[in-house]
């Protein structure tokens, strides 16, 4: 078999980086809302048969620890630290002696000096089990590793893939597994880095065994198959779930990775991939849409917040795969507009599905998705499924782990420009870097370097794309590349990189358009009213504050742009950086009301075109602010005036 191509480049060690400023604002909040205490009030997490108790035991537990493991670690908190640690502990002691890592399968224990016998009744329970939690698990368990160096979780992980292998050619993938398969590849990878070069050939021998078995979405994409994806789907159906999508972006790429020989790879076809979702599914912010299934280009068409998370996730491992920055700019846009746009500013509550257009979110009597259920889009605990409430909270955490990244032995990548801390060694010397910045909402990046001896190393900043100029140290440096600064570093040494935005109006279908500054989408806010619905189903309590919302406006929403001209405002960063009422910068415009009405039968969901573009009355000045600002919003606009399709 080929030979493992390396990443361009790797991550270090998560308790190297240390978060500053709003993003360690935005994570403490996390720590503190609902993805910091599912552990606490969430049954499927509290009460899980991961930890032997009687709740879900199958995604949400994995999920879960996915976010909360890199939060505990970035944020160097003992307790969150402990928590985890309680998890990892009570997975590991219920490992059978086989090796099967999962719950809800009784294996008998073998006699002394004889190996454990499946009876044909576990047999069969266990064929019926989607080992896709299986694979999420593995890529769970390595990241705790990488946290923490525990040797222990290496040689369980490495235990539960061997027997998995075995498993498979008895009972191959189905279901959630043969269309998330590539997943299993994350930690497949990471353990081709740590183990002994003689666990090589299995490994390779199980990578290849998971795309064999799964989809081959390329093929499916490119073939006939995959014409009726490209219309918005009316049911439930594998082949065009959005989260699969999301996930599926970084198959091409670790599968080349894994078998750089193989004929069958094709890292090219991630991008053509999200060309293609972006051309019939398209969001205003840059992704697809999918209230569960692919759902077309309807402002008002939902998108899953799982599909946002996941497609950050793929987007990371993507830019490391190949130090293409175009995959950090989308990792960025979707972190800086799509997350916090499905979230209540204080992390208390998400979405299930977030609109482009979205002027109320409410249990409507009839509903516009093509699958999910009317508490969708309401700001909650759980609205419609619980994948996400357990799901959401892996963006920020992995975002930051992607702050810093090692291009072989001499070189630091800043690589997602948040405020964080690097601290590490290279040839010999203790290094820091450290990133001070107010981006997204300003352009200015101040890095301060020290180093504790003179040391040549090259210092790597990825300029991001939709800059409109870039300058380090007043010296002009293009845009959409990694500038790489080679110098013999000593004492403490500051870099100065200035990026300059320019407003661009995007055009969507039906002839509407978005803002643009930058990686910010801007959008109008409207104003709303919230009441607290209280209420426990199914044993779930929700109360205060991760009680659900109902979300209603309180004004006018109904506008066109007069124009495409606008001023900037930059404010106060404030203790809630993704905040309605407080935004970090503001763009002020001219628009003009339009007669754009609700759709028929609802009190809070607007038709996809205003009725005309002739205006209904004068122009005003209005504030849009950054869309991950809004609860309630108009994205997608008209232009005064100009035709619309009928």
């Amino acid at each position: 078999m080929s030979t493992l191509r390396r990443p361009r480049l790797s991550h270090v060690p998560p308790t190297a980086i240390t978060p500053s400023g709003w993003l360690r604002r935005q994570l403490e909040l996390q720590a503190r809302g609902l993805a910091g205490n599912l552990d606490r009030i969430w049954p499927d997490v509290r009460d899980s048969q991961w930890l032997g108790g009687d709740r879900e035991g199958w995604e949400r537990v994995p999920y879960w620890l996915d976010g909360f493991i890199p939060l505990a670690f970035l944020l160097q908190d003992d307790g969150l630290k402990a928590r985890a640690k309680r998890y990892v502990d009570a997975i590991l002691a219920r490992q059978r002696p086989d090796g099967w890592l999962c719950p809800s399968i009784v294996v008998r224990d073998a006699e002394p000096g004889k190996a454990a016998q499946l009876t044909a009744s576990e047999e069969e329970s266990r064929a019926k089990y989607d080992t896709w939690a299986v694979l999420l698990l593995a890529k769970v368990l390595v990241l705790y590793h990488d946290c923490t160096g525990d040797q222990d979780v290496l040689a369980a992980v490495r235990k539960a893939l061997l027997q998995f292998s075995d498993h498979l050619d008895r009972h191959p993938l189905f279901n959630w597994g043969r269309h998330r398969w590539f997943e299993g590849l994350v930690a497949i990878h990471r353990l081709l880095e740590l183990l002994p070069t003689s666990d090589a050939g299995w490994l390779r021998a199980l990578a290849d065994k998971l795309r064999r078995q799964g989809l081959d979405y390329r093929a499916f994409m490119l073939s006939p198959q995959w014409d009726h994806c490209r219309l918005p789907q009316d049911h439930w159906n594998w082949d065009a779930h959005v989260v699969n999508y999301a996930m599926a972006l970084k198959a091409p790429l670790l599968h080349a990775s894994l078998f750089p020989d193989d004929h069958d790879a094709h890292p090219e076809f991630a991008r053509q991939m999200l060309d293609i979702l972006r051309q019939h599914h398209g969001t205003a912010f840059g992704l697809f849409t999918g209230d569960e299934m692919l759902s077309g280009t309807s402002p008002v068409k939902g998108t899953e917040l799982c599909a946002v998370v996941e497609a950050m996730f793929s987007a990371e491992t993507n830019f490391a795969l190949s130090a293409d920055t175009e995959w950090l700019d989308l990792a960025e846009q979707l972190a800086f507009n799509a997350l916090p746009a499905a979230c209540s500013p204080d992390m208390w509550t998400h979405q299930y599905d977030q609109q482009a257009n979205q002027i109320g979110c409410v249990h409507e009597t009839s509903v516009i998705w093509s699958c999910n259920d009317a508490f969708a889009s309401r700001y909650g605990l759980e609205p419609h499924f619980g994948c996400c409430t357990a799901n959401f909270g892996q963006g920020w955490p992995k975002l930051a782990l992607n702050a810093f990244l090692r291009d072989g032995d001499d070189t630091i990548v800043s690589a997602a420009l948040v405020p964080a801390r690097l601290d590490c060694s290279l040839q010999g010397a203790d290094v820091t870097v450290e990133l001070a910045t107010r981006y997204p909402f300003a352009g200015r990046l101040v890095y301060t370097v020290t180093a504790s001896r003179p040391t040549d190393f090259t210092l790597a900043i990825r300029i991001p794309a939709f800059a409109a100029h870039a300058a380090i140290d007043g010296q002009d440096t293009p845009a959409g590349q990694l500038a790489r600064l080679r110098r013999t570093w000593s004492g403490t040494t500051t870099v100065t990189v200035q990026l300059d935005f320019e407003t661009r109006l995007e055009r969507r279908p039906s002839s509407l358009h978005c803002l643009w500054r930058g990686p910010l989408l801007f959008a109008l806010p409207i104003p709303y009213t919230q009441t607290r619905d209280e209420y426990t189903d199914k044993g779930v309590e929700r109360k205060f504050p991760y009680c659900d919302y109902e979300t209603l406006p309180a004004g006018p929403w109904a506008f066109a742009l007069d124009g495409a001209d606008v001023t900037v405002e930059e404010r106060e960063l404030g203790a809630l950086p993704f905040a309605q009422e407080t935004p970090p910068v503001v763009l002020h415009a001219r628009m003009r009301p339009l007669d754009w009405r609700v759709r028929d039968g609802f009190r809070a969901v607007a038709d996809d075109l205003p009725v005309s573009t002739e205006p209904i009355g004068p122009a005003i000045d209005r504030e849009l602010v950054p869309y991950g600002s809004t609860m309630l919003r108009m994205t997608e606009l008209p232009l005064v005036g100009q035709p619309l399709p009928r």
